[in-house]
């Protein structure tokens, strides 16, 4: 895989020179491979969503941030990010307005100059991703579920054929099955599609269900890296900061500290063969 993202020696200041002035991001270090699904987790105030918003071009700081190629420093390369880079904020449902769900998709692409054809197109590649029929096409996205308005949403993005999705807290405000339905097309996305995945969460069990690879934020700067399992093992200094952590792990962790022989898992399938193979080995099978 090649790289996609890389950021190297990321400062970024909130009001400098001022009596309001925070630092937001120090020494931010980080690569992200192409078709990869990153999550970034950490506290409150920890700068997760604003690495989002560099990464998107919203935000700039002192460093070098490539993506895609494009070097963020440069004014002209951040408005041609916006054709290559889909951003998903919370609730984006808020952002739809207009008359059908047709031409709320359709919206985008027509901004950017594409002929009728290319756009009905995309308009319908994008709804079918999203699982929503034709028969939703000429309906007022208001008239839609909760959950059929935050995946009309993000069929509007989707779009525009982003090559990285940026996800901040994307299941924020769904039920428990439309949490399941979104984060499952990310996940296909991401499988099938080939596109990358950067996703700010507070939900531990996606995390480590879904993520190849794991940042966690402390302060502006980066506290640990890794895969979940990896980052996961290490309980006690998440917990320190104010992180939970998957209860698989948790769960792994204390067997070790009693001094179990048992590997580091990230989710409950994971743990019931761990716990199976123990209870085997003092069984004597």
């Amino acid at each position: 895989m090649s790289k996609i993202i890389e950021i190297e020696n990321l400062q970024l200041t909130y009001a400098p020179n001022t009596s309001l002035q925070r630092q937001a991001l120090q020494n931010i270090n980080l690569t992200v491979e192409s078709g990869e699904f990153r999550a970034i987790i950490g506290p409150q105030g920890s700068g997760k969503s604003t690495l989002l918003q560099v990464m998107a071009g919203l935000e700039v700081g002192l460093g070098k941030v490539i993506v895609d190629g494009l070097d963020l420093r440069q004014k002209k390369n951040r408005r041609m990010l916006w054709q290559r880079v889909g951003v998903i904020f919370q609730q984006p449902e808020r952002q739809l307005f207009e008359d059908s769900l047709y031409n709320d998709v359709a919206y985008g692409p027509k901004n950017i100059g594409l002929s009728s054809e290319e756009i009905e197109r995309r308009v319908k590649t994008a709804l079918k991703k999203v699982k929503l029929g034709e028969e939703y096409y000429p309906l007022s996205p208001f008239k839609l579920s909760g959950g059929q308005q935050r995946r009309a949403a993000i069929a509007g993005i989707l779009a525009m054929e982003p090559k990285i999705l940026l996800l901040d807290e994307p299941t924020a405000g769904l039920d428990p099955k439309g949490r399941q339905e979104i984060m499952n097309l990310f996940s296909e996305l991401c499988r099938k599609q080939g596109i990358t995945m950067i996703m700010v969460s507070h939900d531990m069990e996606e995390v480590a269900h879904r993520a190849d690879k794991v940042t966690v934020l402390q302060k502006g700067t980066v506290f640990l890296e890794g895969g979940p399992q990896e980052i996961f093992a290490q309980g006690n200094q998440l917990t320190e900061i104010g992180l939970a952590v998957p209860f698989a792990s948790e769960l792994a962790n204390a067997l070790r500290e009693r001094g179990k022989n048992v590997s580091n898992v990230t989710t409950l399938a994971d743990a019931e063969r761990e716990v199976g193979k123990m209870l085997r080995r003092r069984n004597g099978h």
